[in-house]
């Protein structure tokens, strides 16, 4: 079992990255409004062509990380509701305990080693 002082450090560090994504998803979120007239053509005769590709290329990759990053909060939202229900460090798989090693790897983990391999393997 994880001891009280290590789940206050990787609750932490949960904690601190939750913030981080939001304020990313935030930025990206702003981005987006303000290129929609570039992406949408609404400029069609004053960019070239190319200039509007660059900029959908550019806004979809945005969309892409911001996509991530969203994903990425809901693994940390869960490993922090896992926290407070008292099922954080057992394998959502096997029901294992999650080594404290993994878990300071990845604090969000959800899966012991072996069904994390065994689930990218399929």
């Amino acid at each position: 079992m994880t001891d009280a002082r290590s789940l206050k450090a990787l609750r932490a560090m949960l904690v601190a990255e939750r913030e981080q994504l939001l304020a990313e998803i935030e930025e990206y979120e702003r981005e987006g409004r303000e290129t929609l007239s570039d992406v949408s053509g609404e400029n069609n005769y004053r960019d070239h062509m190319a200039d509007q590709g660059s900029a959908t290329f550019a806004r979809e990759l945005d969309m892409t990380l911001e996509d991530n990053a969203r994903r990425r909060l809901e693994q940390i939202e869960g490993a922090l509701a896992r926290m407070d229900d008292g099922s954080y460090g057992v394998c959502r798989r096997c029901g294992a305990e999650i080594p404290l090693e993994r878990l300071k790897a990845v604090p969000a983990a959800d899966l012991c080693v072996a069904c994390k391999e065994w689930e990218e393997s399929r």
